[in-house]
């Protein structure tokens, strides 16, 4: 289970190190094998590579006929890269993935439960503005009536 945010620093070669708390959580789970693609909010999702397989295939089974499926398929499989975590607990974020995000520097890894989300500081910022914001903030019919 994947939880938490943390700022993480690019180096000159575009690796970033994976936390040691994820890192052998990976580890466990895959053999430090991961898949990382884009996503249409502008992050970057990185799963482990067991996780991330039913749903390629998932969306690989939509219709290439239907604009918006096709468009999906072109995103997050065209953009999906297969990495291991090197001995040192990083990976290698490809030159195109991190201009789709506007990576340079630092990132930031939001765990999602089965996997995390990778934004540039800037793009985060601007989704936590929205957040608080109330932005886009109605609850899906299946929520209603939760409390925290």
């Amino acid at each position: 289970m994947f939880r938490g945010v943390t700022s993480l620093n690019l180096d000159a070669k575009g690796r970033l190190a994976v936390p040691s708390r994820h890192r052998d959580a990976l580890f466990a789970e895959s053999a430090g094998r991961v898949v990382l693609t884009a996503h249409p909010h502008r992050c970057l999702l990185l799963y482990p590579q067991p996780a991330w397989e039913p749903i390629q295939a998932k969306i690989m089974s939509l219709s290439s006929f239907d604009r918006q499926s096709s468009a999906l398929q072109r995103l997050l499989v065209g953009y999906a890269e297969d990495l291991e975590l090197d001995s040192s607990g990083r990976l290698l974020v490809s030159p195109a993935l991190r201009e789709f995000v506007g990576l340079e520097k630092q990132a930031m890894l939001v765990g999602q439960g089965s996997h995390f989300e990778l934004w540039s500081t800037d793009g985060w910022k601007t989704q936590l503005e929205k957040v608080m914001a109330g932005d886009g903030m109605e609850l899906p019919a299946e929520l209603e009536g939760f409390s925290l």
